[in-house]
């Protein structure tokens, strides 16, 4: 046996550290390659969690919503359509209409109130020979789906102009209408049970209750032997059940109501007393109408802290009328939002956009503008303080333009440049 080589790597490693001591570069050791291995196997990696996905929150859901006030064919307003319909027409009423389309158009939902009845068994009418009757050709319906609006409300003074049959007739009619057009029809009915189907139309994954009221009939009262059925506001156990169930079975409810004395700003102190009511019970718009003059508007706020708004009137969308306040209406203008997490409903966005209700000499050249179309000059070709159907106030021009605006509508609402 040779001693030497067993002895080797204890003097081998007895040189390495005397060397190092002595200034003589030391021998790095060698690690065998199965040490390495050996170490590398131990060295187990430690399992993490697989990185999750952040939760998604779901995308608010959005509904731009505008309304506007009394479609009023007066007798000049449907003899401005039948001349723009030209010989082989009746009438065209469409062109009048045009410039506010756009906006109209631009909604995800538009309503309107239809003040005339459509009875094609009577006669056409429009108030004129100081008879306040009226009843309007069926054109007029062409007009309005044309224009972009898709809820129609008839609760007004007006439904029994030509009796309980023109009544029935125009309700027939229009119930037509939406099957063929897609329309929300509503305020008059053929039947009890009609007038409790309750209507909800869901946009854009929001489901929305309409509903509507009218204060009276003119004096006129639906015959005890039909079956014809409109809600009036005096009926406040009715419209308060019909408002907490439509709260149950839809996501927001609009409200239109009839209601207020006409050709003021003022609104009176029942109508605010029963806006709130409403707004507790669950209507987070209400489109107020009949007063014929653009009113103010303000929010409701309920016990638990949540609001509805309120436009007390929008005054008229279309008319003839001659006293320079019924000229002048509004187009209410918001969102209502669903939060894409909890559900709950807001109003945002809100305002009202003004509009002017133009005529030239003897009612012709009619037209409804928006304010941010509406110039001075225009203002000062306006035929209402000459006119020979003579209103009580006729003084009109760019200024009481914007002073009405001003009284109608709080500056915070104002929606000028739309």
């Amino acid at each position: 046996m040779d001693i030497k080589k067993i002895f080797l790597p204890i003097t081998a490693m007895a040189v390495i550290s005397a060397g190092a001591s002595c200034g003589v570069k030391p021998v790095e050791p060698v690690v065998s390659t199965d040490v390495q291995m050996a170490e590398s196997e131990t060295d187990v990696p430690v399992e993490t969690e697989a990185e999750t996905e952040p939760e998604t929150v779901p995308e608010d859901k959005t509904v731009h919503v505008i309304s506007a006030g009394d479609n009023l064919i007066h007798y000049s307003v449907f003899e401005n359509a039948a001349y723009l319909a030209g010989e082989g027409e009746n009438y065209d009423f469409k062109p009048m209409y045009s410039k506010v389309k756009y906006l109209i158009e631009g909604a995800d939902v538009a309503v309107i109130n239809q003040e005339t009845i459509i009875s094609q068994s009577n006669e056409v009418r429009g108030a004129d020979g100081g008879i306040l009757t009226f009843n309007s050709p069926p054109e007029v319906a062409d007009a309005v789906i044309d224009t972009g609006f898709d809820v129609i409300t008839m609760a007004n003074n007006h439904l029994l102009d030509c009796g309980a049959e023109g009544l029935e007739e125009s309700v027939s009619f229009w119930n037509e209408k939406a099957q063929e057009n897609d329309l929300t029809v509503l305020g008059a009915y053929l039947n009890e049970q009609d007038a409790e189907n309750i209507r909800v139309r869901e946009v854009n994954g929001v489901k929305i209750a309409f509903l509507a009221y009218a204060e009276h009939l003119n004096g006129f009262y639906i015959p005890d032997d039909s079956d014809l059925r409109v809600i009036l506001n005096s009926e406040q156990d009715v419209i308060e059940r019909q408002i907490k169930e439509a709260k149950e079975i839809a996501d927001a409810v609009v409200v239109s109501v009839h209601w207020g004395a006409e050709d003021t700003y003022e609104v009176s102190e029942d109508r605010k007393i029963f806006a709130q009511d409403m707004v507790d019970w669950g209507a987070d718009v209400i489109l107020g109408c009949g007063p014929h003059v653009a009113q103010t508007m303000e929010w409701l706020e309920r016990d638990d802290g949540s609001r509805g708004f309120v436009y007390y009137s929008m005054g008229n969308f279309i008319c003839a009328q001659t006293d320079n306040f019924n000229v002048i209406g509004e187009l209410p203008d918001f969102d209502i939002v669903s939060d894409g997490e909890t559900g709950e409903i807001t109003l945002e966005n809100v305002g009202c956009i003004p509009v002017i209700i133009h005529y030239e000499t003897n009612f012709s050249n009619m037209y409804i503008y928006p304010y941010s179309q509406y110039t001075p000059e225009l203002a000062s070709m306006h035929d209402l303080p000459y006119t020979y159907l003579r209103g009580t106030y006729t003084w009109f021009d760019w200024d009481f333009i914007n002073e009405s605006i001003d009284i109608s509508i709080p500056k915070e609402f104002q929606k000028l440049d739309k």
